[in-house]
């Protein structure tokens, strides 16, 4: 039984990654590094992966820029750990659009997701001759009401 859900899983997962494009593969690879680079508060990673005038509309209603990030970095800001479930992606000639839902650590930094903060999110992508950058951010808070 364990050998026949390992091949069905073999399969599943072939097909998947068969069933996703080359451009595809990269945004979703380049989505979980990027946050991962914001983890470890690697700032000169992060300006590479962003564009010049990469710009950010935050939960808090707040438009920020590259240089308020890094400011802010810089300060001794941590952000908090953010977990990110990408429903859609799409391309539009060298655009990608991602968009989902994300769940943020609250402030008490508490690993009990059913705690965290819900969000949805749109992130756009920008082909160049430096590979794919991400261009603008926008996160909100669900109302759970």
């Amino acid at each position: 039984m364990k050998t026949l859900t390992l091949i069905f899983g073999f399969f599943l997962v072939a097909t998947i990654a068969c069933g996703q494009s080359k451009d595809e593969q990269e945004i979703r690879r380049l989505e979980t590094h990027w946050t991962e680079l914001l983890d470890q508060g690697d700032t000169t990673s992060l300006l590479q992966i962003w564009t010049d005038d990469y710009v950010v509309n935050n939960p808090n209603g707040k438009i920020v820029t590259t240089k308020d990030i890094v400011a802010l970095m810089k300060s001794g800001h941590v952000f908090p750990a953010v977990e990110r479930i990408i429903e859609k992606i799409t391309f539009n000639q060298n655009i990608a659009i991602v968009m989902g839902k994300e769940l943020q650590q609250p402030g008490n930094m508490t690993s009990n997701k059913d705690e965290w903060i819900p969000r949805r999110f749109t992130n756009v992508w920008i082909s160049s001759d430096n590979g794919w950058q991400l261009a603008s951010r926008q996160s909100s808070a669900v109302c759970t009401e």
